[in-house]
């Protein structure tokens, strides 16, 4: 594989789309493809967040821990075209989920580390990846609002057609 491949990949990405030339390029320099198997475990919540991901197939799941570590809750999901990992953009750069592979999954590796430099050296690319993992973080936390709402109360902000609206009578 050459590295115009991977950078070919990194601009079709639908979290990349329209990004400069530039900045694929620089993107592509911190980058890797990657394979993780169903199980796998990505990353553990409270570790060091030095990377993220592009996923391109497959399927993974972020889990949060209690503080006692006897239950995990599932806190979202990441498929195909899906970004995961923000952690690397704000101190203290630690992982607050852990992420597992619900099934074989095929991603790009980005070295945040390293990219965290170009973004200081680069404003605008880090402006970029701010703008966009910014979208990706509001999707998240308001899927998790809904599931929260769900979960707490039977209550589904989305409407009637739930079970728990359709028992009451509440379905159109």
């Amino acid at each position: 594989m050459t590295s115009g491949d991977l950078e070919g990949s990194i601009a079709a990405a639908p979290f990349l789309q329209g990004i400069s030339p530039r900045h694929v390029e620089i993107l592509a320099s911190c980058a890797c493809r990657t394979h993780f198997n169903e199980g796998q475990v990505i990353f553990r919540q409270g570790e060091t967040a030095n990377r993220f991901y592009l996923i391109g197939e497959g399927a993974v799941e972020l889990e949060v821990a209690t503080k006692s570590g006897d239950r995990r809750i599932l806190a979202g999901s990441i498929g195909p075209g899906g970004v995961l990992g923000w952690s690397w953009l704000f101190p203290p750069y630690e992982w607050q989920f852990t992420a597992r592979a619900s099934s074989e999954t095929s991603a790009i590796f980005f070295y945040a580390t390293v990219l965290r430099e170009h973004c200081e050296a680069d404003p605008s690319l880090g402006f970029e990846l701010f703008k966009r993992m910014a979208a990706e973080m509001v999707k998240r936390l308001q899927s998790a609002r809904t599931r929260l709402l769900e979960s707490c109360s039977g209550f589904s902000p989305i409407g009637g057609e739930h079970s728990i609206g359709a028992e009451l009578g509440l379905a159109k």
